[in-house]
């Protein structure tokens, strides 16, 4: 596989999980057990991703991430943060200041190399460039604008199609109220939130059992859940 992952936690057992499950899983292991430690490994070695814990000593994860997303040597090296469950504030923080990803503590190992492999995939350009969208049963054919279940017609409203669309699009990554609002439908973000909302109950009941790979990322916004 010949990638590398960095992980910068502080906690002598998350760094040896973490990096047993990934070494298990064919990558070289980087450690840092602080923030300034980390982002030299990070500027000299170049790691293929990088696993970043917020609370870190010396230089939080948050202003780690703003750091390396800010520079050109660093900014297309993937961030998947690492968050304790009562920290929703920083997961959302992380998210708008580059991290492409999340994992909550307690993790499950299994999740995170999965997700590792997703974003480290879609960072070396190795997701194909297709017209044709896939989660599961579902299919998104942009250029016939059709949506199947199954092999059964869906029929969504333009709305929804470039909703899903979008969503499948990045599939895995979370996607905030505000950032639907202005790409679908290119209100500004004072406008209600809410009409995201109603928008994924629709297309939530129009897709059946396929709903199940719309998930709802609590006080934050959607996103497409990963088939493996």
């Amino acid at each position: 596989m010949n990638h590398s992952v960095l992980i910068a936690d502080d906690e002598e057992d998350v760094l040896k999980l973490v990096g047993s499950s990934l070494r298990g899983a064919g990558f070289k292991i980087m450690e840092a057990q602080g923030g300034s430690e980390a982002l030299e490994k990070a500027l000299d070695q170049r790691p293929s991703l990088i696993v970043l814990d917020v609370m870190l000593p010396e230089l939080s994860g948050l202003e780690l991430c703003r750091m390396l997303k800010g520079d050109t040597r660093t900014r297309h090296i993937p961030i998947i943060m690492l968050t304790a469950k009562a920290q929703e504030i920083d997961r959302v923080v992380g998210l708008e200041l580059g991290a492409d990803d999340y994992v909550t503590k307690p993790f499950s190992p299994r999740e995170l190399v999965l997700r590792v492999k997703s974003q480290i995939r879609r960072s070396q350009g190795n997701d194909e460039p297709t017209d044709t969208l896939r989660a599961g049963d579902l299919v998104l054919d942009r250029l016939r604008h059709s949506v199947t279940v199954k092999g059964k017609a869906v029929l969504l409203t333009a709305t929804e199609f470039k909703l899903l669309s979008l969503l499948m699009e990045r599939s895995g990554r979370v996607q905030t109220r505000d950032v639907l609002l202005n790409e679908v439908w290119g209100y500004d973000v004072a406008i209600q939130s809410r009409t995201v909302d109603i928008h994924v109950r629709r297309l939530r009941e129009k897709l059946g059992r396929a709903s199940d790979c719309i998930e709802t990322v609590r006080g934050f916004g959607y996103r497409i859940a990963e088939v493996h």
